[in-house]
């Protein structure tokens, strides 16, 4: 499948940049980059180019970025091909000294193959003002990072989403981070360079006003991802329609996820899906006054919109642990099976307990008179910079 990747890359991208022209020198030249490799990015990253005349979203050539991808100024990659003679003696390198991980993942080291050298071109030709970066571990955004740095342009990062201590290294100018738990976990991966500032969740401002009131539980969601085992899923809604016949069950599988949703949907009448791909994440949690979930960063999103939020492993052969340190700091419940999850619920089903305060480890707005205020804190601490 790793072969059939390097192969599809090389035929649909390296080969297909050769016959697009996607730059537009007018849009990227002298402005403030908001460098984005997914529709989350942007939605992260959307309140500045409202606020900042000069700030523009840029990604590389082919890159998806969901419903965004005609409104994203592009970097031609066209001149990649160029540096696929160094794969050769990068992956001899990488077996020396990481065999095991380079055998099993070279697609992802061919692919990273000359971002840098390219990134640092465009860099020399359309001199940026700054880049804001709302990724800071996938291989073009690392690349365009370096290159920015080896020219002295200022490198600014929002965090966009719940971070452990497996991430890189902080190496940006300004870091703006949601809360002290994304702080602490990034003083784990090394080195913290650059001025900090705490600022919240800017994406979740407009959601504020709608947290959720219910003292009672109605509606129960459950955020299926990737690693979650279907038969698992199965098992906990069988249960909950059968022991909790008034509730209704709101189940949202991962935009990414192609598995067959419909037939643990007509289980009962009680469940219906909620569709990832054009449903925000925040807009779903409105719905629900209960959201189950493994691992997973819409814990905190949940609990921020006061939605009681429940670490239950739908993969437990793998032995999911604690990730994102979500239970450990208390932000969520964690139930051990079908029984303790039912037996929970039954018991706060008339006076569902407000969890929104637990959050403010992890945002660092929370009781605070920036409360739903984030982008106008971000947008403070990013103009200072900028001047």
């Amino acid at each position: 499948m790793r072969l059939l990747k390097v192969a599809g890359y090389t035929v649909v991208r390296l080969l297909g940049n050769l016959f697009e022209s996607v730059e537009r020198p007018e849009k990227l030249r002298g402005k403030v980059w908001l460098y984005v490799v997914s529709q989350n990015n942007y939605d992260s990253l959307k309140f500045i180019e409202e606020a900042l005349p000069e700030a523009v979203f840029v990604a590389g050539q082919r890159k998806q970025i969901g419903k965004y991808n005609a409104v994203v100024e592009r970097l031609s990659l066209r001149s990649k091909l160029l540096y696929y003679y160094k794969f050769i003696p990068l992956l001899l390198h990488f077996l020396k000294y990481k065999k095991a991980s380079t055998t099993r993942f070279f697609d992802v080291l061919f692919d990273a193959v000359g971002f840098y050298e390219v990134y640092l071109r465009k860099l020399q030709t359309y001199k940026p003002k700054a880049i804001v970066f709302a990724n800071d571990h996938n291989a073009d955004a690392r690349a365009l990072l370096l290159a920015a740095k080896s020219m002295g342009i200022k490198t600014i990062y929002i965090q966009h989403a719940s971070v452990s201590p497996m991430f890189p290294p902080l190496a940006y100018d300004l870091n703006l981070l949601e809360g002290q738990d994304a702080l602490d976990k990034y003083k784990l991966c090394g080195p913290v360079e650059g001025k900090v500032e705490l600022i919240g969740m800017p994406k979740a401002d407009a959601y504020m006003p709608f947290r959720n009131k219910s003292e009672t539980i109605q509606t129960i969601g459950i955020g299926c991802n990737l690693m979650d085992d279907l038969g698992e899923v199965e098992k906990v809604l069988i249960q909950l329609t059968r022991e909790l016949p008034t509730i209704r069950i709101l189940l949202r599988p991962h935009p990414r996820d192609t598995r067959n949703f419909d037939r643990l949907q007509r289980i009962s009448p009680q469940i219906s899906l909620s569709d990832s791909r054009s449903v925000p994440t925040f807009d779903y949690l409105r719905q629900v006054d209960v959201q189950l979930s493994g691992n997973s960063g819409i814990h905190l999103e949940a609990v921020l919109l006061n939605v009681w939020s429940i670490f239950y492993d739908f993969n437990p052969k793998h032995k999911l642990v604690d990730y994102y340190g979500f239970v450990q700091h208390g932000l969520i419940d964690a139930m051990a099976g079908p029984e303790e999850l039912i037996f929970m619920l039954r018991e706060n089903m008339e006076h569902k307990p407000s969890v929104y305060s637990r959050a403010s480890y992890f945002n660092a707005t929370v009781g605070t008179p920036f409360d739903g205020r984030s982008a106008e804190l971000a947008l403070k601490h990013l103009r200072e910079f900028l001047l």
